[in-house]
């Protein structure tokens, strides 16, 4: 059975991308901090005829990711699909000029060493199996830095720059990396932006699995300076 590890999953996106990838008969590798939230949301996708296990890290600490990463091969089967997705802390949106040396630290360990850590785990088997498909997903900033969001616009272009160079040293080798933009917020209101539309989209990357960055919905127009 293959498996989709979903680094950063919650009862939001992560449920839904765990219900359309089980829906077509993978098992879900539940990563975040907390086992507790993670055992309750394995629970539910159970009920619902998913194989799911929770598998507690920090993505801050990647001896415990890597760690929670294998683990969650051993216990469910190859990882096929791997998505980063974690939801950035909120000390990574601060205005330029507040955001410290420890403040753009922590947020490049969470949005660029967090993702090294998990690819370099998860591209061995990949590779040795001839197939899989790396999900980076990011906001707006990643694309369009803003200063009062320092954190995140300095790291996800690091993190964007990493997926990018993956995506073209990859192509060759059935391993298709590719990131998705979500510009503005993720609301069950709005059937454009829902965690359901979000799951669509993923499945629909991995299938289709054509060109590198792909957005949610349009991004607005940059202000004038």
């Amino acid at each position: 059975m293959s498996t989709i590890a979903i680094v950063g999953a919650g009862p939001g996106v992560g449920d839904a991308v765990a219900r359309r990838f089980g829906r077509e008969g993978f098992a879900v590798a539940l990563i975040a901090r907390d086992q507790a939230k993670l055992d309750a949301l394995a629970a539910d996708l159970h009920a619902s005829g998913i194989t799911a296990r929770g598998f507690a890290a920090d993505v801050r600490d990647t001896a415990t990711l890597t760690r929670a990463l294998q683990d969650a091969a051993d216990a469910l089967g190859p990882i096929d699909v791997l998505q980063y997705s974690p939801i950035p802390h909120r000390d990574f949106l601060k205005n330029v000029l507040e955001t410290s040396l420890t403040d753009l630290r922590a947020a490049v360990e969470f949005s660029i060493f967090g993702p090294v850590a998990a690819v370099q785990q998860v591209l061995g088997g990949m590779q040795a199996r001839g197939q899989g498909t790396i999900v980076f997903i990011n906001g707006g900033t990643s694309v369009r830095p803003r200063p009062n969001y320092a954190g995140t616009s300095v790291a996800f272009a690091g993190e964007s720059a990493y997926a990018q160079m993956l995506h073209d040293a990859l192509a060759g080798q059935n391993i298709y990396v590719t990131q998705l933009v979500i510009p503005g917020a993720i609301t069950r209101e709005n059937p454009r932006s829902s965690p359901d539309a979000v799951a669509e989209r993923i499945w629909d990357l991995h299938t289709r699995r054509q060109g590198f960055r792909h957005f949610l919905t349009p991004m607005d127009p940059t202000p004038p300076a």
